[in-house]
């Protein structure tokens, strides 16, 4: 059976230039996707219909690649979230793998390098849900071993941002 890889995405890959009112305008879409384009004009100084166009040149370039709703986990019964790291002989990137994906609890699926191969980030109900995801993993052939992240508290957690840091701070080391 042949892998299905055309929406897998790469990480760092170049993407068409988008200027700083695009910026401001895909900004406000992530902030409220359901605002009307006069509204959106409003915050970044350009005319509905200038929003309008350049929303759709955003569409059909693909940097807008759609529109969701934001789904509160607690209310839908999946409050459990952790990351899994899994570590496999050989590259982790198996059909097989790449299966998990088909889980609704899957929400991230990575291929990464460093001391693991695959990192997921995983809502369930509860850490008995969970453990029977990890079940699911360990029966992959190659699969030598998880480490599950089970998450305490979210400070950030947010979909792709528009902005970009152009100039980062000097950070001084603390004191000896």
């Amino acid at each position: 059976m042949k892998l299905k890889t055309e929406d897998i995405q790469p990480n760092g890959q170049g993407s068409p230039v988008v200027d700083d009112f695009d910026r401001k305008i895909l900004g406000e879409m992530v902030g409220d996707a359901r605002q009307t384009y006069g509204d959106i004009g409003k915050s970044v100084g350009l005319s509905a219909p200038a929003v309008h166009e350049r929303v759709k040149r955003l569409k059909a370039a693909g940097t807008i690649t759609g529109t969701s709703a934001q789904v509160d986990a607690h209310a839908i019964g999946k409050p459990f979230l952790a990351f899994v790291h899994v570590n496999s002989k050989g590259w982790g990137k198996s059909e097989r793998m790449m299966r998990l994906r088909e889980y609704p609890e899957v929400e991230e699926l990575h291929s990464v390098t460093g001391d693991t191969c695959v990192i997921m980030k995983v809502r369930t109900a509860d850490a008995q849900a969970m453990e029977q995801f990890l079940a699911q993993i360990y029966a992959l052939p190659g699969v030598q071993g998880t480490k599950s992240y089970v998450v305490l508290s979210t400070y950030v957690e947010r979909p792709v941002q528009a902005e970009v840091t152009e100039e980062w701070p000097e950070i001084p080391l603390p004191p000896e």
